[in-house]
């Protein structure tokens, strides 16, 4: 796994330009292939979104705006509130208080499974597949389940076929998620979040685990799921030089607060998120 440690004397993550070489592209040249999507109206709009457990306040106050085909990096240390805020968003819990709108429609306190239909999907740390079916029927029920989200205009068991061609998930089709190493479980974790069809994906430590060479392939996949689709994505992810050289903002969390945003190149520099990361002289 690529040890990525912020460094106040150069850039934050000093892993990006080795990845990029390994993407075989030039520092840089990766995040500006995503520019390529036009920026639309607000999709996702959180205002004051707050969550408690007990006294605990894990996600205080966070307000954020994420336009159509924009893709959002999502960072912060450990326990700084980014999977509870996913949870939020998509259902699984509800705020304490603050509203969330989805492509201008009010889906505060939804159910998950009404969420998806809206067009919202997500992929979760630890990958949680259906083992008793196989590789592609769990995406087949992706695809079946998120009939509410797109009609299906294809065979199936075709379009399964065609999501695992786009994830690189080149396996058997009576696979089951058993017999997967760490990287297919994420590619088949990708897969079935695509089947749904959403307009907005939730991307949550998809290269946890994950080589340097595999880290490289995980980036063109996802390149070459914003190229074909243009999928609006929120990423949450630890390996920085990845992440970095993808998203075109970055929301910075810490203690459930944003504590910074912007451009990749302007938060790596942000003594704020320094300090965070690294602590205080």
């Amino acid at each position: 796994m690529i040890q990525s440690f912020p460094c106040p004397k150069t850039h934050l993550w000093q892993s990006s330009l080795k990845l990029d070489r390994e993407c075989q592209c030039r520092p840089g040249e990766v995040s500006f292939l995503s520019r390529h999507v036009s920026m639309g109206y607000s999709m996702l709009e959180l205002t004051g979104v707050t969550k408690y457990f007990g006294g605990l306040g894990a996600i205080r106050h966070v307000s954020l705006t994420v336009r159509e085909g924009e893709f959002t990096g999502l960072i912060g240390p450990n326990g700084s509130g980014k999977t509870t805020l996913f949870n939020i968003i998509t259902g699984v819990l509800k705020p304490s208080s603050g509203r969330i709108k989805f492509m201008g429609k009010d889906i505060t306190g939804f159910l998950p499974d009404r969420i998806c239909h809206s067009g919202i999907g997500r992929t979760f740390q630890v990958p949680r597949p259906f083992r008793g079916l196989s590789v592609v029927e769990n995406i087949k029920a992706g695809i079946l389940f998120g009939k509410g989200a797109a009609p299906v205009n294809e065979d199936p068991h075709q379009e399964a076929c065609a999501v695992m061609e786009l994830v690189g998930l080149k396996v058997q089709e009576t696979t089951t998620p058993n017999e997967l190493n760490i990287i297919d479980l994420r590619r088949l974790e990708l897969a079935r979040a695509l089947a749904t069809r959403p307009k907005l994906l939730l991307l949550d430590e998809v290269m946890s685990g994950l080589t340097q060479a595999e880290i490289a392939e995980a980036s063109r996949v996802l390149n070459r799921i914003r190229k074909k689709w243009g999928i609006t994505i929120i990423w949450v992810e630890h390996i920085m030089g990845a992440l970095m050289n993808l998203v075109e903002r970055v929301v910075i969390l810490q203690f459930g607060e944003v504590l910074a945003e912007g451009m990749p190149s302007e938060v790596s520099r942000d003594q704020r998120v320094i300090e965070a990361y690294l602590g205080k002289e």
